[in-house]
């Protein structure tokens, strides 16, 4: 069977192109099981990122990327040599079979980013006949520019070059109204603004405002990029003076414009519609009177179109998306609703509109009646327990009508089937009828709908018009025109057909009043006219853009500081209150901030420096109006106009906001063309703003630059159902690919159902898998990327991360990017509901430091290749050219756009680049042989002496590098195998980095290291490769590098080693080196460790040989602690340990501590202490040292605070109670002893006080808490 299908794309201009040809084979599976969310479906399926299910119409989707570069903006593509293969029924699994198409609905699409061009097919690979149905198993194409459409202008409606905006000078003063009208504005309203009445020319006086529709969320479709001035009308200017009598007329657009793009009349982002006064410069405009054309009429129309509706935004239902709903139909099943049409022609059927939704698990109805007869009836069908929609959207059929009279009452009634719980919601009501010209007492709208459809010239014939002084065409709201009435009862004025005109009848006593803010007087600014300008006035162009609202301006400038020296990026901040004013009319409006974003991309001087990087300062939420508590709207993010679902297809993105193009911006199913990488800050507060500016500075810190810089965690579902089998599968083969391209990263592999399976109350649980997954996030690695179910409240359904583990953190300096391309598990758009990913990203002094995750449910497939699409881009296979972390997220979608991409998001600081070291290290010689020759084997018990090189890309030793290089070796890579837990994935076997058989650090000078250990003698004996892995970090320079060996052979056994009976010296302590055993510490204290041993500690992790701790006596539930060890700088014989314990029981704790050395030679020892709460402050061992002293002393004192600020005073006072001295310090120490306040001897004027006994009081007060202890003690002065 041979098919062709020609398919146009209108796009923007094209150049000569030849054409593309090839062949595309679909390679299809048998029918099976897809998680999506929480849910499940059986469909067929194909391999590849071809793949595509689309769950809000059931239905699949292949796409292909044309490998060869594109020149065109537009073309075409021709599908022939289809064959297909017949399928049945049964085989369609859960697809929708009425959203099966009968042709293959191919379609050519060239998105367009930062100028490169890149098509992709799609096509349903699926299609139905008289026969039934069949799907494709291959096709050829052919591409080519597509001639037949004129070619257009490449700019977008709105044209840009760098202007100054109009609030930039003189004196602004801003003023609201809600509805459209026309308005009358006296000399009072004047003065309420501040205007001084007695001195202005009425003459100079100006009106500005676009309206209060929303903004077009198209590119092409026109907006002004600053306020506009509108043609108003003034009584009595003539004279020069504004008399008490004079006032202005003008036509006011409100926030009541229906939207064609988000389907509303309401504006979804603003209750108010800004107008702006000023009197500065020439003259103002003025309405000017209606220009009619000269021929005759072909026309008379008596009567007009009257637009009427009800629509109130009370409840989002699904708590996402742009569709908001009024009245809830539970409680009340029956409601009704008055309309009014004076003069209505009742010889004209009235037009009835309605949407409404409904929420039930079963088939419901709502019926309509007017006036007591049924108009119609929305039948909804029942919701299904198998998938994500939360409600079902309905309509009355397009042809609905009904005999109308002046007053019109639209009863609803909704039939919940007799199922309680059952929901209706109505959206809203619309309402046209026909109602006579004539004047009635008030200003009226009209309109004749049939106008655009019409050729020729139309009267307007308008009766009744004594009280109608003008009549206005207010259709351009900018240069409004008039009719002027001179006391006639009947108003006649012609039109040219062709166009829908809009018109407005004033009535002299029916003028709408404007409101006043409280203040009023707006400041100047000039965002387009200074934002390329820097310090020197100079024109430069802009990298990174910062959009805050103005009471986070402090710490997002602080940002801007940080990347200005540290990235070298020209960086403004912008506020979004700015924006406003000069980009949308002072209206909130997520486009006035995609409109500002364009001018800056638009205006940069050339392609190539065109804004890299925006920064989206602030948290989101579906509710832009603050109707929710504790809301977080703090800068507006895009919603998808779908809000049925908590899937794919009603996304809420900022990828919006980079789309830059002039075929992009309302966003329907997927994007694809994003220019700019796009991030978002989730800050809600300035303590908050603080907290996470703060952690991007700290990423970058010396204390950051360690070793952990050189892992990379993997960590995988288990199988709850069949589908999940190729999670492990995917990860494993990831993990296996970023080892041979990266090949200096340590990949940890932690999948699931390699661990054992442990049932509880709440459901299966890994408890071992949890332990190691939180261990290793203290412990440091570059990336978490994790692949399984999800959800808000965490990951897999065996809960191995969840929203306390994220606020337990305690990794600072050690912050992750973390990938969860799983669903909703940082649906941060909720307000009502935080989810685990915002707390992981929310700690502020663990968690992580950026996150590339989802906001909503995402398909498993979909999930696993784009999971490995991005990892290609974020760490550049094949390259040492790195992008920012948001930089590889744009690519990745780009690359493969489709609605599952739509969901993923990042969070976090969108210059950010991943913490990866410079090439590179190398290992030059073994036991001073070079590894250009045979070198020893690392045997048991062998003492081994590494000598190496720090070198750049080339291999050139870098001669100027001093510093210290941190070297970890694994033994032979370890097999393991998965269980199969849950009966639903056959195992699979995986290898695994071999034990760490030595961790410690030698200094570097002048690019050269060496060092010296003993191997543990509990390494595994057969001989095989092992790994070396390599990081150093230059002297106080923020400069690392890494690198790698893995021909080295671990095995055997050193049949000469010395003889070592001696065990190891071990010194215990809590938090620093100055606890006491049976001191106090906080809840969550540092084990800290202090080993030596002549020929080192065992790490190996041989059979019972670990290093632990034995808290309790709870001997089963042992602290391994081999990871924690790390010799000293240039000694292997001794070393340090720190562990972490958290959230322990307030009272005495002991710990039993065990360690050996390489011999297996064991040491024991014990330390006890006593946990006495965070919530109090506890002071003990207060006391001043010397004591007695002449003229310096130390107070010391031990608390159960460490690592917080703590505001302590120390006052000195004579036995009667005078105060001679006192002292305030904030302190911070990292251990419980603190010794930083000294005294002199002197009062606090600085005179010597004499000898003998004093009373001095210590006060500590907790800066977190404000909870505060105080403790009295002597001192004697000599």
């Amino acid at each position: 069977m041979r098919k062709i299908l020609l398919v146009y794309l209108s796009l923007i201009p094209f150049v000569s192109f030849a054409q593309i040809k090839g062949n595309a084979v679909i390679e299809w599976t048998d029918k099976k099981e897809m998680s999506y969310g929480d849910f499940k479906v059986i469909i067929p399926q194909f391999s590849e990122n071809n793949f595509h299910y689309d769950a809000s119409q059931k239905a699949l989707l292949y796409t292909l990327k044309i490998k060869e570069a594109v020149s065109f903006n537009e073309g075409k593509v021709i599908i022939t040599n289809i064959t297909y293969e017949t399928i049945t029924t049964d085989q369609l699994g859960d697809l929708d079979s009425k959203n099966i198409p009968k042709t293959t609905n191919s379609n050519l699409r060239v998105n367009i980013s930062r100028d490169t061009k890149e098509a992709f097919i799609s096509l349903s690979p699926i299609i139905k006949d008289d026969f039934g149905f069949k799907r494709i198993t291959s096709f050829s194409y052919e591409v080519e520019n597509n001639t037949s459409r004129i070619s257009q202008s490449s700019k977008s409606a709105n044209t840009n070059s760098i202007v100054n905006s109009v609030l930039a000078t003189g004196n602004w003063y801003q003023f609201h109204i809600e509805k459209s009208g026309v308005y009358r504005i006296t000399k009072t309203f004047l003065q309420q603004l501040g205007l001084n009445v007695n001195t202005l020319d009425p003459r100079k006086i100006k009106i500005y405002g676009n309206g209060g529709r929303m903004l077009p969320l198209s590119n092409s479709v026109f907006y002004p990029n600053d306020l506009t001035e509108n043609a108003i009308q003034i009584d009595g200017e003539a004279d020069g003076i504004f008399n008490n009598e004079d006032y202005i007329l003008f036509y006011g657009e409100g926030v009541d414009t229906w939207n064609p793009e988000s389907l509303t009349f309401t504006n979804l982002y603003d209750t108010k519609s800004y107008y702006y006064i000023t009197v500065q410069g020439t003259d103002g405009k003025r309405i000017t009177p209606m220009a009619q054309p000269s021929g005759n009429s072909t026309l008379t129309v008596t009567s007009f179109d009257d637009h009427q509706y009800h629509e109130v935004d009370l409840i989002n239902i699904a708590r996402l998306g742009r569709q908001w709903f009024g009245e809830s139909f539970e409680v009340k099943d029956e409601q009704e609703f008055d309309f009014t049409f004076p003069n209505i022609d009742s010889a004209t059927p009235v037009k009835l509109m309605l949407t409404a939704a409904s929420a039930a698990f079963t088939p419901t109805s709502l019926n309509a009646t007017a006036n007591g007869t049924a108009a119609g009836t929305i039948s909804f069908p029942a919701l299904n327990n198998n998938t994500e929609t939360e409600f079902v959207l309905g309509s009355l059929p397009n042809n609905t009508s009904f005999s109308g009279t002046e007053n019109i009452k639209i009863k609803l009634k909704y039939n919940n089937n007799g199922v309680p719980g059952s929901k209706g919601f109505l959206d809203n009501i619309r309402l046209i009828a026909k109602r006579k010209l004539q004047g009635y007492g008030k200003q009226f709208h009209f309109q004749y709908d049939q106008s655009s459809s019409s050729l020729g010239i139309v009267n307007y014939s308008i009766s009744n018009t004594a009280t109608i002084p003008q009549v206005w065409d207010v259709t351009d709201i900018y240069n409004v025109t008039t009719i002027e009435n001179s006391n006639q009862s009947t108003i006649n004025f012609k039109v040219n057909l062709g166009e829908l005109r809009k018109y407005i009848a004033l009535d002299a006593s029916d003028y709408y009043t404007p409101l006043k803010d409280t203040k009023s007087k707006i400041a100047n600014q000039n965002l387009k006219g200074t934002l390329f300008r820097n310090g020197q006035g100079q024109f430069q162009d802009i990298d990174y853009v910062i959009i805050t609202p103005t009471f986070l301006a402090t710490q997002a400038e602080k940002l801007a500081t940080f990347h200005r020296t540290q990235s070298s990026l020209n960086v403004k901040v912008i506020p979004l209150e700015s924006i406003y004013q000069e980009f949308s009319s002072g209206k909130q409006d997520v486009a006035a901030i995609r409109n500002c974003i364009k001018y800056i991309y638009e205006n940069a001087s050339a392609p190539e420096k065109r804004v890299k990087f925006v920064n989206l300062f602030g948290d989101a939420s579906y509710d832009f109006k603050n109707r929710i508590s504790n809301n977080t709207n703090v800068v507006p993010i895009y919603h998808a106009l779908n809000s049925s679902t908590t899937g794919e297809s009603s996304f809420a993105s900022d990828d919006f906001f980079g789309l830059m193009d002039p075929t992009e911006g309302n966003v329907v199913s997927y994007f694809g063309g994003i220019d700019i990488a796009v991030g978002r800050m989730l800050v809600n507060d300035a303590k908050q703003a603080e907290e996470m500016v703060n952690k991007v500075i700290e990423y970058h810190d010396l204390k950051s630059y360690g070793s952990w810089r050189n892992n990379f965690a993997l960590v995988s579902d288990d199988s709850d159902i069949l589908s999940d089998a190729s999670l492990q599968n995917r990860q494993n083969i990831l993990a296996n690919t970023i080892t041979t391209e990266k090949p200096f990263l340590n990949v940890n592999k932690i999948l699931l159902d390699s661990y054992v399976q442990e049932a509880s109350a709440g459901g299966s649980r890994y408890p071992k898998a949890k332990t190691d997954f939180f261990n290793a996030f203290e412990k440091g690695a570059l990336v978490f990327n994790y692949l399984g179910h999800g959800g808000e409240d965490g990951l897999s359904s065996e809960r191995i991360w969840e929203k306390s583990d994220g606020q337990n953190l305690s990794n600072q300096y050690k912050y992750p990017l973390f990938i969860t391309i799983t669903c909703e598990f940082s649906r941060f758009d909720n307000p009502l509901r935080p989810t685990a990913g915002e707390y992981t990203y929310w700690n502020p002094k663990g968690g992580a430091i950026a996150m590339i995750t989802t906001i909503r449910s995402i398909g498993q497939f979909s999930a696993e290749n784009f999971n490995d699409l991005l990892t290609k881009n974020l760490l550049s296979y094949n390259s040492n050219q790195y992008t920012s972390i948001a930089e590889a997220l744009r690519i990745s979608k780009n690359s493969n756009p489709n609605s599952a991409t739509n969901v993923v998001f990042y969070i976090g600081d969108p210059a950010l680049m991943l913490a990866i070291p410079k090439p590179k290290i190398r290992l030059t010689k073994v036991n001073d042989i070079p590894v250009t020759q045979t070198i020893d084997d690392f045997k048991s018990l062998a003492k081994m002496k590494l000598t190496g090189e720090v070198t750049d890309e080339n291999s050139n030793l870098l001669t100027n590098y001093n510093g210290e290089v941190s070297t970890t070796i694994f033994d032979k890579t370890v097999s393991r195998t998965t269980y199969n837990n849950d009966g639903n994935s056959p195992s699979i076997n995986f290898n695994v980095l071999g034990e760490t058989i030595f961790r410690g650090n030698a200094s570097v000078t002048n690019g050269q290291f060496e060092f010296s250990f003993v191997v543990p003698r509990d390494i595994r004996v057969p001989l095989a490769k092992g790994r070396i892995s390599f990081y150093s970090k230059k002297n106080q320079l923020l400069q690392n590098e890494t690198g790698y060996d893995s021909s080295i052979k671990i095995g055997g056994i050193n049949e000469n080693a010395t003889a070592d009976n001696i065990s190891p010296r071990v010194k215990l302590y809590m938090n620093d080196e100055t606890f006491v055993s049976g001191g106090t510490t906080n809840e969550s204290p540092f084990l800290v460790a202090l080993l030596e041993d002549e020929n080192g500690i065992n790490t190996a992790s041989g059979i019972g040989h670990d290093i632990v701790a034995i808290l309790d006596g709870d001997v089963s539930n042992p602290f391994v602690l081999n990871d924690y060890y790390q010799t000293t700088l240039d000694d292997f014989t001794s070393g340090t340990l720190r562990f972490p314990l958290r959230n322990l029981a307030p009272g005495l704790h002991t710990i039993t501590f065990k360690a050996w050395d390489v011999y297996n030679n064991p040491i024991t020892a014990e330390i006890q202490f006593i946990v006495v709460g965070d919530e109090t402050i506890t002071l003990t061992h207060v006391l001043n040292y010397p004591n007695p002293f002449v003229n310096y002393t130390e107070f010391w004192f031990t608390h159960n605070r460490p690592f917080e600020p703590l505001d302590v005073q120390v006052q000195v006072m004579t036995i009667t109670g005078k105060v001679v001295w006192t002292k305030n310090q904030i302190i911070t120490t990292e251990g419980f002893l603190s010794k930083e306040i000294t005294w002199d001897g002197k009062d606090d004027f600085g005179d010597k006080i004499g000898k003998g006994v004093y009373v001095y009081k210590l006060t500590v007060k907790s800066s977190l808490t404000n909870k505060k202890t105080e403790k009295f003690e002597k001192l004697v002065i000599l």
